[in-house]
């Protein structure tokens, strides 16, 4: 098994071609070998150092010369060099342009490349076949090429590729071209707890037959449980489209129409729930070609942060506990942190180590609850004292705080002012009890 790897240390040139600007990536070649294997068990490889050229992958309007770093093929071919030359543009690959920034933008590009073997081909026919999958980190731009070899031009007698057994170019390039392409301009989502989602998913194909079917099946994999969303088989008729779905989920739905005329296979769903999150599969069968991308949804609700007290008085200088009650949220990981700032002090200080916490409380639809504690003592926390309890999830990168302030206690009454109020009972009682006897 032969892949192509576009290692973490890459190279990004932009070349400035007479149609457009070309990609150019620093791979290696990796051969499954023999050897005792690794660790776990797994087979030992071979690196091979090659290079993956996208042919002007978009327009080259607005670059600057001074920006393009040229792109030079070697000057005497080698049968040991590895480079796989891409002629677009064959197939429109939508916001490529993203991958030209990408270097601008410190952004990595992880890039793999295996042997393919269409549906119903021979493994050793030609042209030869690769698939290679594109993805730009940071939940950018991912893509899934179908490459197939082409018609060159090659010396007498040809140069073969040491490796793949192929002929090269005259150049010392393998040609191919982009014949099928399935792609995800937005590979990873958050979205609510009752929220909607799209989950974006696209193909294009170079040569397709009217009318042949077009299959498209979303699946979600999750904790190692997986599951059919949607199955849609749709083909394109004289007036109309024609389709047959199977849906497992409600408020689940994909446009046959859409999936047809312009490749846009997304996925809409709606009344998210927790048990919708994971990494869905977007695959899509057109003709002799079958390929799938992966986008990954992620459902989040922040907490209802509350505390236990509306006010705290001190009224016989024993201690108070206060709760800060953290309620349905999602994920699971949460900080919950306890301030305390006296009107003597300049800054808030923390009391989180004397607090304590409940077990997490996971309700029927998945969110969590959690409850902290701490208890106040009157020494530590005199009137006007500001005390906050501050909660950090991961759906906001701002705490959510909520606060009371400690208020002065009831004056206590002094004791020759309780006396009097009773002398002055026991006569208000004397004097009602002798009108009585009168």
């Amino acid at each position: 098994m032969l892949k192509i790897l576009v290692t973490s240390t890459y190279i990004l040139s932009l070349i400035y071609g007479l149609h457009g600007a070309d990609v150019v990536l620093s791979c290696s070649l990796i051969e499954e070998g023999g050897g005792m294997g690794g660790m776990m068990g797994g087979a030992m490889f071979q690196r091979t150092p090659s290079t993956l050229v996208f042919r002007d992958l978009v327009g080259n309007d607005g670059l600057s010369p001074e920006l393009v770093t040229p792109y030079n093929p070697p000057e005497t071919p080698s049968a040991d060099d590895l480079i796989f030359e891409l002629m677009l543009p064959s197939i429109q690959i939508p916001d490529a342009d993203s991958l030209l920034h990408s270097d601008c933008n410190e952004q990595n590009i992880a890039c793999e490349i295996s042997r393919y073997v269409p549906r119903g081909a021979d493994p050793d026919s030609l042209p030869a076949h690769f698939i290679g999958s594109v993805q730009l980190e940071g939940a950018g731009l991912s893509l899934t090429l179908v490459l197939q070899t082409s018609s060159i031009e090659t010396a007498d007698p040809p140069l073969m590729q040491s490796k793949l057994n192929l002929a090269l170019s005259t150049t010392g390039t393998l040609l191919t071209e982009v014949v099928f392409v399935v792609f995800s301009r937005v590979p990873s989502i958050v979205a609510p707890i009752g929220g909607d989602a799209l989950l974006d998913c696209g193909f294009r194909q170079k040569d397709s037959t009217p009318g042949q079917d077009v299959a498209l099946e979303w699946r979600l994999q999750h904790r190692g449980n997986g599951r059919k969303v949607l199955d849609l088989k749709a083909r394109e008729m004289e007036s109309e489209v024609g389709s047959d779905v199977l849906v497992e989920r409600e408020d689940t739905s994909a446009e046959a129409d859409l999936l047809v005329r312009d490749g846009n296979a997304s996925l809409s769903l709606r009344r998210l729930k927790v048990s919708d999150e994971g990494t869905y599969i977007c695959t899509v069968g057109s003709g002799e070609f079958q390929t799938q991308q992966v986008v990954q949804l992620h459902i989040t609700q922040p907490p209802h942060v509350t505390l236990s007290e509306e006010k705290l008085k001190f009224q016989d200088n024993s201690p108070k506990k206060l709760g800060c009650e953290c309620q349905r949220y999602y994920p699971l990981d949460v900080t919950v942190e306890w301030l305390s700032q006296r009107p003597s002090d300049e800054e808030p200080v923390s009391f989180t180590k004397e607090s304590s916490l409940s077990s997490h409380r996971q309700h029927s639809d998945g969110t969590y609850s959690l409850s902290s504690y701490l208890t106040l003592r009157p020494d530590e926390h005199p009137p006007d004292t500001v005390v906050t309890c501050r909660v950090f999830h991961s759906t906001s990168d701002i705490p959510t705080e909520v606060t009371l302030t400690v208020e002065k206690p009831e004056p206590e009454m002094a004791f020759w002012t309780i006396v009097l109020m009773l002398v002055i009972s026991v006569v208000f009682l004397y004097q009602a009890f002798k009108g009585t006897e009168s």
